[in-house]
């Protein structure tokens, strides 16, 4: 039974590579995502997927849902800028208040733990520097997990699998959306 669930979810993330081209709404997932994902051996819709669930925000004219590439998330309250420059000025207001566990730009990646891959407070809201220091940690997740939907779990809490099914389940639904529009 468990190899037959395993089959499936292959069966699926084949498919999203089949599909890899497939969008939210706009019929492909975005030529950079496509470009890092393919740099990191990562399904482009896997990728952006993470990237919908951990930044999405809707966006005019359409009010249609993308990662939005200048978003903090500090104590667990989200905070979505208009810029580049605002975004910088807040993270680095909190990092010299003394505040280390802040979660950063597309893939929402934690300054405490990645300090060191994020290079400055400037680079780490660098939106393709972001996706790309996400793609390392999701492709580290599956160098130890060898599967992508542990590898998306793994992503969001490597050490809790309670809250690693409860996220990869989030990024899942959303995964199954981009498929269904593309």
């Amino acid at each position: 039974m468990a190899r037959l669930k395993h089959l499936e979810v292959w069966l699926i993330v084949l498919a999203g590579l089949a599909f890899s081209s497939a969008g939210w709404s706009d019929g492909s997932v975005p030529v950079g995502y496509q470009s890092i994902a393919a740099e990191h051996g990562i399904p482009a819709t896997v990728l952006y997927a993470v990237a919908l669930t951990e930044t999405g925000k809707p966006v005019e004219p359409a009010g249609v849902s993308r990662p939005w590439p200048w978003t903090l998330n500090v104590a667990g309250q989200g905070y979505f800028f208009q810029s580049r420059q605002a975004a910088w000025r807040a993270l680095t207001d909190w990092l010299q208040a003394g505040k280390r566990s802040i979660d950063i730009g597309l893939m929402q990646v934690n300054w405490r733990y990645h300090e060191e891959r994020l290079g400055t407070p400037w680079q780490a809201l660098d939106p393709y520097h972001n996706l790309r220091v996400g793609a390392e940690i999701l492709q580290d997740c599956y160098i130890a997990q060898q599967d992508w939907w542990a590898s998306v779990g793994c992503y969001h809490a490597p050490a809790n699998p309670q809250r690693a099914d409860r996220y990869r389940r989030r990024v899942l639904s959303r995964w199954q959306r981009i498929l269904s529009t593309g």
